[in-house]
């Protein structure tokens, strides 16, 4: 099933500032959205508001599924990836757990995401250990393991350098290929124009352009967006 949201006058709030909103707008996932904007611009905001992980001050969102549904077909992966104190292999195995998966199931499927990932000769090194670029590639490969639908990722190439950017952006297109839809922020314009299927500008808090991203890319609506893309200061 295509997992869509409906946003209906959302708004977060912080010590009586508006960190995002109001925002009314209907999501329909597919491939990979990238979500731009300045830093302050409420883009994480936005991806914990969808993952249902941050306390709304008002209004509503809602997936075309029961809530139940939606928290199992979705994944959340930090720009500072969190590793349990375990193996890689355990790390790989607990999503997997967590759902009562059959033993061999999970060993078969643990193999599997480690050779995905190039982390096939460190299953049995604590995770801890790993560089930067290996625990993000361990963090991306614990969310996909159960092959939800929608897996939101923030800033996942921020600390890395160009190989492991790389590595990260084939695992996100193979990810997509296979029918997981990947929602991203991201600084990087160039990994934008490289991954985006579409686009939503964010700026204040709310959203000011959305759109495939050719036409974003070419002829973007809102002038703040046609700022940013000329990397001009936009407040």
């Amino acid at each position: 099933m295509q997992m869509k949201a409906n946003l209906k006058d959302v708004r977060v709030k912080r010590r009586g500032k508006t960190i995002l909103g109001p925002i009314t707008c209907d999501l329909d996932p597919a491939g990979i959205t990238i979500v731009l904007g300045p830093n302050g611009a409420g883009k994480t905001t936005f991806l914990k508001v969808l993952h249902g992980v941050e306390r709304l001050s008002g209004g509503d969102v809602s997936w075309n599924v029961s809530d139940e549904q939606a928290r199992r077909a979705q994944a959340y992966v930090f720009q500072s990836p969190i590793m349990l104190r375990r193996t890689v292999r355990q790390n790989l195995a607990y999503p997997l757990q967590l759902i009562a998966t059959p033993k061999p199931q999970i060993a078969t499927r643990v193999a599997s995401w480690a050779a995905k990932t190039g982390l096939t000769d460190a299953l049995d090194v604590s995770a801890p250990r790993l560089s930067g670029g290996e625990k993000q590639k361990l963090a991306l490969g614990r969310a996909l393991i159960r092959d939800p639908k929608v897996v939101f990722l923030d800033e996942p190439c921020a600390n890395l350098d160009g190989r492991s950017t790389r590595e990260i952006e084939a695992l996100l297109m193979k990810a997509t290929a296979d029918g997981t839809h990947i929602i991203m922020t991201t600084h990087n314009l160039g990994q934008a124009k490289r991954l985006a299927d579409n686009v939503i500008f964010l700026l204040d808090g709310q959203i000011h352009d959305r759109g495939p991203a050719p036409a974003f890319f070419a002829k973007p609506r809102s002038p703040q967006a046609q700022a940013f893309l000329e990397g001009d200061i936009v407040e």
